[in-house]
């Protein structure tokens, strides 16, 4: 575990305080140095898996998802109880990035992530409301270990993607840091604009919908439920054909299909496929 989270995240954060899980009657928590465990030696959450997909239950889910938190909460840490996305999205990727280091497949460690999705409700934003110890709901977790999962996609280069997490907890070491900050970061980090990705997935409980529309031998697609400038690319297949990048906006574009041919989205990414509303 140590071996695959300093692989992404950067050197373990309080090498001075050493590190230890403590056995407790409570279930766990991210205390600095010392992590809480009461998962009661099974693998999985209480022996079961959260993803649904049996990845799950290949590593115990406490003392991963707990010790994600010594680099996101406890070197990296939100100032605002609003912003607590920080920790727990983070620590809900981190198992994703867990289970690709356990079984050396990226392609597991996409399964595990996208299974989580089962369990986001989309009722509320991410982001809780400032000012009054409000922590968010609870898809600060999956819906965050999704969208940081997406973000890996738009980024194309695994090893990009590391270095921008590992700068993270370089760049604000046992610092408290702003949602703000996080996304100006990893925005430079990618060298990708993400103003409104952020606003969409953070400050939005909609998710993005890809409509389409088919025209004879096209098809037609556009961004519905998005925010104002949301452009974010995807990879899409038509038929059997390869996957290859798409650029939706919220106006309608065409490309050409084969008559009868679906539009296969690439599920890395968090978003939904649907027939327009409206036309």
């Amino acid at each position: 575990m140590m071996r695959c989270f300093e692989h992404w995240f950067g050197p373990y954060p309080f090498y001075r305080d050493g590190f230890k899980l403590v056995e407790t009657p409570h279930l766990g928590m991210e205390h600095q140095g010392a992590i809480a465990y009461g998962n009661g030696f099974r693998n999985g959450y209480r022996g079961t898996d959260l993803s649904g997909t049996g990845r799950g239950l290949e590593w115990d889910f406490i003392i991963i998802h707990e010790s994600a938190h010594e680099w996101f909460a406890n070197n990296v840490t939100a100032a605002e109880s609003g912003d607590l996305w920080i920790h727990e999205s983070f620590a809900s990727y981190a198992e994703s990035l867990y289970t690709e280091c356990l079984t050396g497949s990226k392609e597991a460690g996409a399964e595990y992530v996208i299974g989580t999705r089962s369990r986001i409700t989309n009722e509320r934003p991410i982001i809780g409301d400032y000012g009054v110890n409000d922590q968010g709901p609870g898809d600060k977790y999956y819906k965050g270990g999704n969208l940081l999962h997406t973000l890996r996609q738009l980024v194309e280069d695994d090893e990009r993607w590391r270095q921008a997490l590992r700068g993270l907890n370089r760049e604000f070491r046992h610092q408290a840091v702003s949602t703000a900050q996080v996304e100006a970061y990893l925005s430079e980090a990618t060298g990708i604009p993400l103003a409104e990705f952020f606003q969409q997935y953070l400050r939005t409980a909609q998710v993005p919908a890809l409509e389409v529309r088919r025209e004879g031998a096209r098809l037609r697609y556009r961004w519905a439920d998005v925010v104002p400038g949301f452009d974010m690319p995807v990879r899409v297949a038509v038929g059997d054909g390869h996957m290859e990048w798409i650029h939706p906006t919220r106006e309608w574009k065409r490309m050409d299909a084969p008559a009868g041919a679906p539009l296969k989205l690439d599920p890395n990414f968090y978003v939904v496929v649907r027939e327009p509303t409206e036309r």
